[in-house]
């Protein structure tokens, strides 16, 4: 779910691509290795200062680093990125490929961005109820490897900053609430009782005891019992007084002040925050009116469609199976097994039919896991998380096994083709293996295009005849109604003012959706402002386009190629992409009239 756009906005880029007949004297070979160079000394610098991502990468020379979050590394961090912003500025891009110069804005628009909304201050708000330190931290024990005694160490060095990052944390925090920068507080209050779940594991069930339940055989049984004892130590004397101490702070001082509104708007510049949230997160110059507007319209055509299948199902209208979905047990989950279980079965399945899809498929491996209990209670269905580029660690598709009997099971099999294949595991899979694209590139994190390119794969599994269930069918289509429900819902609760009730009573008017999953979706969009927009916003962008090369290429559309195309170039803001891909039917046309042509010659002699 992720990143960049540009603070002059995203419609200049495809001109820019045009290239200069006249390069600059500069060879265009050394103006190329300068630009390459930069490209692996800005990387190595996000790397470095942030830990946990190179971790998440697979790169484990920052294993044993929690990275700086003092305010004064937020300020310098500023500093450091308009340098760069000068120095890719500097590079004049005349005669270099269109790859390189893409690359180049693309950075060039990166920072840009990341230094307009450095303005707003997000450090100042680093916790709520999805993410922050203390979810954060058991998080990374997941995506760490421990195969060798040096693995452990780093983990031991890591579990010692613990004190620091919370305390660097609660500084930021102290400073956000003189700026009046404050979340809700009954979101607070939930960031507090999660700290205060995970300081009460105390031992070996704690979270981050984990890793020394079960060693690798390779570490001896002296050196076991040596990292046993420290980390289990380091547990009790650092890390559960730290947790204590935040969870306290957060209940007693911070949450207390928390403010009363759910929406945006009630904090200073809200309006312009939401702007560039949602410039930002679905790379679009969208005013919020019109988002509104569209998800409005998006209710009314899915819910055609939706009546459709209840009819099938022998109801009337819409209302009667949604109700009777809601008292229906059947349809509800019996285990939190059992919903791994079949989130791993849909998964596995798919993966049979991607070559009727792609012409290119990832090497790396997906499996479904439970997610981490630490954060399940307030969580979405599943989630996913990357693995490696070089496969020492598989995608996993995080499944929340939290409070099963209260949740459907219509929906699964459509959220298993979004989070697993061929959603986002094999198209973050596949930019991962662009050894050809600058690494910013191949883990680039565009919302609106990753989010996007999940939801329109959901509809992928209908083309290959899943959703045999018509209430598996119906579940895909509640999918469908659930992310333009986002639109209404989040610039309602940040542009227009709505309540929490509001938004509750929405999802409950046009859904079956089970209740703790309507509980943490409104939940999440107050804590998220704009990032719910990226699914439906992304999805449309691409069904777009594949109308434009359906008509365009008439008997000629291929949809492998087509797939292809749109993933070819890794996460892309979404003008970028219609650019590329309309380019690409462009050629595609041509091509296909220069061979219709040669055959037509031929067919003349």
């Amino acid at each position: 779910m992720t990143t960049a756009a540009a603070a002059t906005g995203f419609m200049v880029l495809p001109n820019s691509l045009a290239q200069s007949s006249t390069p600059s004297p500069d060879s265009v070979d050394n103006r190329r290795q300068q630009l390459l160079s930069l490209f692996d000394e800005e990387w190595e610098y996000e790397l470095r200062t942030n830990p946990g991502q190179a971790t998440a990468l697979g790169d484990p020379r920052y294993n044993d680093q929690l990275g700086d979050n003092s305010p004064e590394f937020f300020l310098t961090d500023v500093g450091e990125k308009r340098k760069f912003l000068a120095r890719f500025e500097a590079i004049d891009s005349s005669g270099l490929s269109r790859q390189d110069v893409l690359s180049r804005e693309l950075m060039i628009q990166r920072l840009k961005q990341e230094i307009e909304g450095a303005k707003f201050k997000p450090w100042e708000m680093p916790v709520n109820q999805m993410g922050g330190p203390h979810l954060e931290l058991p998080q990374l024990i997941i995506i760490t490897p421990f195969n060798d005694s040096s693995d452990y160490e780093n983990y031991l060095a890591r579990l010692r900053q613990i004190p620091r990052f919370f305390d660097q944390a609660i500084a930021n925090i102290r400073l956000g609430m003189t700026d009046g920068l404050m979340p809700p507080r009954y979101l607070l209050e939930k960031v507090a009782s999660e700290t205060d779940d995970i300081a009460g594991k105390a031992g070996e069930s704690s979270p981050f005891a984990t890793p020394v339940k079960e060693f690798p055989a390779s570490i001896s049984s002296t050196d076991q019992k040596r990292l046993h004892d420290a980390v289990l130590t380091t547990i009790s004397n650092e890390v559960v007084p730290a947790y204590r101490r935040f969870a306290t702070f957060v209940r007693n001082e911070y949450a207390p002040h928390g403010r009363s509104d759910p929406g945006i708007w009630a904090l200073p510049d809200g309006s312009a925050r939401y702007r560039f949230a949602i410039r930002h997160i679905t790379t679009t110059d969208l005013p919020p009116d019109q988002i509104h507007a569209l998800g409005l319209r998006q209710i009314d055509e899915i819910e055609a469609e939706m009546l459709v299948v209840a009819h099938q199902l022998d109801f009337k209208d819409l209302a009667s199976l949604n109700e009777h979905i809601k008292s229906d047990r059947r349809l509800y989950a019996t285990s939190g097994q059992q919903l791994l279980d079949l989130y791993a079965k849909y998964a596995s399945e798919m993966e049979t039919e991607l070559p009727k899809l792609f012409g290119r498929l990832p090497k790396s491996k997906l499996t479904a896991i439970p997610m981490e209990a630490s954060r399940s209670k307030n969580a979405v269905p599943a989630d996913y998380s990357e693995g490696t580029a070089d496969g020492s660690r598989p995608g996993h598709i995080n499944v929340n096994e939290w409070d099963p009997e209260h949740r459907l099971l219509l929906n699964v099999e459509a959220i298993a083709y979004h989070e697993g294949v061929p959603g986002h595991h094999l198209q973050l899979s596949l930019a991962q293996e662009m050894q050809d694209l600058p690494k910013f590139r191949r883990y680039a994190g565009y919302a609106a295009f990753v989010e996007g390119w999940a939801l329109y794969s959901e509809r992928l599994g209908k083309e290959v005849g899943k959703y045999q269930d018509p209430y598996s069918n119906y579940g895909r289509l509640e999918n469908e109604m659930w992310r333009a429900i986002r639109l209404v819902i989040d610039t309602g609760v940040h542009e227009m003012r709505w309540s929490r009730n509001q938004m509750v009573e929405y999802f409950h008017r046009f859904t079956a959706m089970d209740e703790p999953n309507v509980q943490s979706e409104v939940d999440r969009y107050i804590a998220w402002p704009g990032q719910a927009l990226a699914y439906k916003l992304g999805q449309l962008e691409i069904l777009k386009l594949r109308e434009q090369a359906r008509q365009s290429l008439g008997d000629k559309f291929d949809i492998r190629a087509f797939h292809d195309e749109v993933l070819g170039n890794g996460a892309l803001p979404l003008d970028i992409l219609h650019a590329e891909v309309t380019r690409w039917i462009d050629n595609e046309k041509i091509d296909g009239q220069k061979i219709d042509s040669r055959k037509s010659q031929g067919q003349k002699q």
